[in-house]
């Protein structure tokens, strides 16, 4: 097995739990492998700091399993598997919730999601895809779903080497499928919808909005397939406007409420948010709820700045609209974006709107998405529920 040896001081990120080992890092390598194969990291002075999966193809050349020494084989991924979905067992509805987690779940580049009785695989490592057959195989003794999609039609992929790709894994079913959050259904594309289909990292932020939206008029922005739409009009919204840039997703978002019955509160539209923003402004209009959950502005270092803009204008303009008392929930799933910089953003747009904000509350991504404390990339998502007076 080759070893990896780490220039001095790389070590302690990787003795303090950080499960990436960057090509900076790397001093020397000994011994042959291929892309993708497991090997041994080590410190300068020769000790021993755990087992990973290497890709000299890739900035991030490796990604730490594990600091024993252990064969990586189908019962270590029986294991970590099995960890993964007994946590879930204990703190989710794991009707829809996502059973892996990546880095998270200490099983680097790979995601599943549970939505009903079908699973959605993600492999976005050349590592983690060299055991594709050995995780379908775990899950499906697991889990036992109906059927399993895999959703590698990821860009990130080639950095990897590895082509994008999507298919059936288990089984040949409509790939539409049904599941349901927080009481509400949802038609899920597992084939051709945003990441894996659905954004079940938000499933406690949409149940928090229940107090806010009782006989309230309400904005959703970037509603996706309709999912706090819904959830406003279920507990109780007199009216619920959602717009996205995706016809796809408005489809979507139509179907789903008239699946539940909610077709005479909820209306979409397909829009650019920004300039229904602008326009909902110049016509005067006022809602009770305005939320904002749009995608990533900010998926680089480099595109921060940009990002800032963007999220001031949209904060900017849903401030302007919402009636004096009403509420604002509004999100950020960019990293690079920290919780201290997006609450700077909300404040200096309630500035510049000339309007006065208290924080509700502060939230961030559901319980099955966990947090590992030694690797911040894995908190994301932070939600913040605003009065505005």
């Amino acid at each position: 097995m080759a070893k990896v040896f780490l220039f001095k001081g790389k070590e302690k990120r990787v003795e303090y739990g950080h499960p990436w080992i960057f090509k900076s890092d790397i001093e020397s390598i000994s011994g042959s492998f291929r892309p993708g194969d497991a090997i041994e990291v080590y410190s300068r002075g020769n000790r021993f700091l755990g087992m990973g999966y290497i890709n000299p193809k890739s900035q991030i050349t490796v990604r730490m399993l594990s600091p024993e020494h252990e064969e990586i084989n189908g019962d270590f991924f029986y294991r970590r598997i099995s960890s993964a979905w007994d946590y879930r067992k204990k703190i989710a509805d794991t009707q829809s919730c996502r059973v892996v987690f990546a880095e998270s779940d200490f099983l680097p580049a790979l995601i599943v999601d549970k939505f009903g009785d079908y699973l959605v695989v993600q492999t976005l490592a050349m590592g983690m895809d060299r055991h594709k057959e050995e995780v379908v195989e775990i899950l499906d003794e697991i889990i036992k779903p109906a059927g399993i999609f895999e959703r590698n039609d990821v860009p990130v992929r080639e950095l990897e080497g590895l082509e994008q790709k999507k298919g059936y894994l288990k089984g040949h079913f409509d790939t539409k499928v049904q599941m349901v959050e927080n009481g509400i259904k949802f038609t899920v594309d597992v084939e051709n919808g945003q990441k894996t289909g659905f954004f079940l990292d938000q499933k406690e932020n949409r149940a928090a909005i229940k107090p806010l939206v009782k006989g309230a008029k309400v904005l959703d922005c970037f509603s996706h397939t309709g999912s706090f739409a819904l959830h406003a009009a279920y507990y109780g919204a007199q009216d619920v406007l959602g717009i996205d840039i995706s016809a796809h997703a408005v489809e979507f978002a139509a179907h789903n409420a008239r699946q539940n019955g909610l077709e005479h509160i909820c209306r979409f539209e397909t829009a650019n948010a920004f300039d229904k923003l602008r326009e909902l402004d110049d016509q005067g209009q006022k809602f009770d709820v305005v939320i904002l959950d749009p995608p990533a502005f900010a998926k680089t270092r480099s595109a921060v700045e940009g990002a800032v803009r963007g999220y001031k204008e949209i904060n900017l303009r849903a401030m302007k609209i919402i009636s004096s008392g009403g509420f604002l929930v509004t999100c950020s799933c960019s990293h690079h974006v920290d919780p201290d910089l997006f609450m700077d953003i909300i404040y200096s747009s309630a500035i510049d709107a000339k309007r006065k904000v208290r924080l509700v509350e502060y939230r961030g991504q559901a319980k099955d998405h966990p947090v590992l404390l030694a690797s911040e990339e894995t908190q994301y998502l932070k939600c913040a529920i605003l009065q505005v007076v």
